[in-house]
């Protein structure tokens, strides 16, 4: 299968709102930016710099989604809503991968002809609004939650959250392409995760000492809620 076809077949297989291949080739925005890529990328190989650029600077007007000529994209890639995506000049994309709407693969240097951009692994994840920065390597299988800021590489079948972007190792990782793995209601939260261990700790403390912990502990129920004190808003 061409990786035409496969731009086709991975976005109405990952968006459930997607009712035929019909519809991805006319309405997707995201198609149509990966498709205007491919044009541009091989005019960029054969040095047509200005032509390539053009091409994506007018995909970039209709989709709002901005991929350099530059940058290399493989097979299976779907970019979800997609307005507010971009991806820098020596970026590097794997196949399968799922990237939502107001992500940035960015770099963090001006050295022109050094590989500034990150690349990403097959079948990796990127929610909304994620920024990936810098010469760094995202592995294979992992999955970047949304608004994530990632600066350091990251090993395959992990997950990054927060800002800085802190990486957990996942015990199971889900490789059906059809069906990405980023229901964000079950992304570590590493915070609450450490405040809750000192907190414990401290009721430990406390009954050691005084027999019984602070009436006015703050505790997390196993719902997520917040409790024991009452916080002015």
């Amino acid at each position: 299968m061409s990786s035409w076809r496969r731009d086709l077949h991975a976005a109405r297989d990952r968006d459930p709102a997607a009712r035929s291949l019909l519809e991805v080739a006319l309405l997707y925005p995201g198609v149509h930016a990966i498709w205007a890529h491919r044009v541009a990328h091989r005019l960029w190989l054969r040095d047509q710099h200005f032509i390539a650029r053009a091409v994506s600077q007018l995909a970039r007007k209709f989709t709002g989604i901005e991929i350099h000529p530059g940058a290399t994209l493989g097979s299976g890639l779907f970019i979800d809503h997609g307005m507010g995506v971009v991806i820098g000049e020596t970026a590097e994309v794997g196949d399968d991968v799922t990237i939502y709407h107001g992500v940035t693969l960015g770099g963090t240097t001006l050295d022109r002809g050094h590989k500034r951009h990150p690349t990403i692994g097959d079948r990796v994840i990127i929610g909304a609004g994620a920024k990936v920065l810098g010469a760094i390597v995202v592995g294979d299988d992992s999955r970047i939650g949304a608004n994530s800021v990632v600066v350091r590489a990251v090993p395959a079948k992990s997950v990054v959250v927060g800002v800085p972007g802190q990486i957990v190792s996942r015990s199971r990782v889900n490789n059906a392409v059809s069906e990405p793995d980023l229901d964000e209601a079950v992304l570590p939260d590493l915070v609450g995760a450490s405040l809750s261990s000192l907190l414990d700790r401290v009721d430990e403390l406390e009954t050691a000492m005084s027999g019984s912990p602070s009436a006015s502990a703050v505790h997390r129920s196993a719902d997520g809620v917040w409790s024991g004190l009452d916080f002015s808003i």
